[in-house]
């Protein structure tokens, strides 16, 4: 079995990228491990928000470019920030022209973002079946059949066949047998590693198996674990996009992946049990839960708040906290003082007592910065916490996609440690690095580097292919 081009995973970049091949005349193909025809993958159960570091994908290169060098501190690869930053419209108007329909949604923080229609209902547990995710993935499975392409179900990668530091194709087993998939070009698409704890421990954090996995279970990392056995480099690990969740979604998949906690932890406190503040709330629910992950427990953070912010914050928005906390069935520490709610939620009471003394008297003060560690207020206002009765929502780390992995240029051909791309190999969406991660956290966003990237490989392809 021969193709000009293959692509390991049905996800969005392998069907971007080889409804894009196959429009500029070449044979394509999808890997996909599952066998059900609505496969789940991320994309089919995405909540469909189109953005790049929450920006609107419509933005012009000249406005969307420095948004990702503010956002990125400059560590993004620059020729990678700059495909991102010139090819976004381009991609939303492919996207479009293959069927998809959007809408504008307005954010928690007053931007305003496509949403893939119809979205999602912001509801308990997920809600995917003939949303957006869901139709335009069968749509563009549809056009690339309609192409002369395929997708090839039960079909699970194991290797790349190299010949000659070249990779000419897949080893795969399908139907229970292995055989040999045959391509002049392979794109790696099949996402990160975020269900993997294995990786998640090695990468990330040793506390692995005390998070809460947001995203679909085959996101295993096997294409990052293919290349660098071809010889690519892996880098930019560290980081990961995730939210704080209500602990007990670890056992009820009703609280995840609403509500959405973010908007009362950077309005309040995050204490671990020793009733101490341990980062910087007024970063966002993001670098928050990145710094849950890596404590010693990451299962050991409550989150703080008074009635005021419970009947303001935590009721802004169709997936808040209040109610959809107790519609879930999750539970929620209350007590008329904090010493009686330290008891009932099991935090040291010294330490919540002179915690939540300090934090309020250095916003009265205004000095919320000297708190240590410091508390900013840049990006989210921090709200004291005064008015009885207090409430404690036990914490955990939700990890929903990884950051980091296969080098790629931005021909989203991979990469030797030393800078030569592998020829025959590319890589696109959430499995690449040189986009994300560092200090700030930066969420490039798992829809735009599929779209985007799935469409530069397919043309990066075609172009080598049409000179030969």
């Amino acid at each position: 079995m021969e193709f000009d081009v293959i692509a390991i995973g049905g996800g969005f970049t392998g069907l971007v990228a080889a409804n894009r091949a196959a429009q500029l005349g070449l044979r394509a193909g999808v890997l996909e491990q599952q066998t059900d025809e609505r496969y789940i993958c991320n994309s089919r159960i995405t909540t469909g928000v189109c953005h790049i570091l929450f920006a609107n994908m419509k933005l012009p290169e000249a406005e969307m470019m420095p948004i990702i060098e503010a956002a990125t501190e400059g560590r993004a690869r620059p020729d990678l920030a700059r495909a991102m930053a010139a090819n976004s419209r381009r991609a939303i108007d492919w996207l479009s022209d293959e069927g998809a329909r959007f809408v504008e949604m307005v954010m928690g923080d007053g931007t305003r973002s496509l949403i893939l229609a119809p979205p999602r209902r912001f509801k308990a547990g997920l809600d995917w079946e003939g949303r957006g995710g869901d139709v335009m993935m069968r749509k563009l499975e549809a056009s690339l059949i309609s192409r002369g392409g395929q997708v090839m179900r039960g079909t699970r990668a194991e290797g790349l066949i190299m010949e000659d530091g070249a990779c000419r194709g897949v080893e795969v087993v399908r139907s229970g047998a292995p055989q040999h998939i045959y391509a002049k070009a392979v794109i790696v698409a099949d996402g990160g590693f975020s269900a993997n704890r294995e990786m998640i421990c090695r990468h990330i954090t040793p506390g692995a198996d005390r998070l809460l996995i947001r995203s679909a279970p085959n996101a295993m990392g096997d294409g990052i674990r293919m290349a660098e056995a071809a010889g690519a480099e892996l880098t930019g690990f560290g980081e990961f996009y995730g939210h704080p969740v209500h602990r007990e979604g670890l056992s009820n998949d009703k609280l995840w992946p609403f509500p959405m906690i973010d908007p009362v932890v950077q309005a309040a406190v995050v204490v671990g049990a020793d009733g101490r503040r341990f980062a910087d709330e007024g970063l966002g629910g993001i670098i928050m839960s990145n710094d849950i992950a890596r404590l010693d427990d990451p299962q050991s953070a409550s989150l703080i708040f008074d009635d005021a912010i419970w009947n303001t914050v935590a009721k802004q928005g169709p997936t808040s906290a209040n109610p959809l906390i107790h519609s879930g069935g999750g539970s929620l520490a209350q007590g008329d003082d904090l010493t009686t709610l330290a008891e009932i939620a099991g935090i040291d009471e010294a330490g919540l007592v002179q915690t939540i003394g300090a934090y309020n008297q250095a916003l009265a003060a205004g000095t919320p910065e000297r708190l240590d560690p410091p508390r900013s207020t840049r990006l989210f206002a921090a709200h004291p916490i005064l008015q009885p009765p207090f409430y404690a929502v036990p914490l955990c780390s939700g990890i929903t996609g990884t950051m980091g992995g296969i080098s790629i240029d931005a021909a989203c051909r991979v990469l030797k440690a030393e800078g030569s791309p592998i020829t025959g190999l590319y890589a696109a969406g959430t499995t690449i690095a040189g986009l994300e991660g560092g200090p700030s956290v930066a969420y490039m966003g798992g829809l735009a580097k599929a779209f985007i990237l799935g469409l530069l490989a397919a043309e990066t392809i075609a172009a080598a292919e049409s000179v030969q």
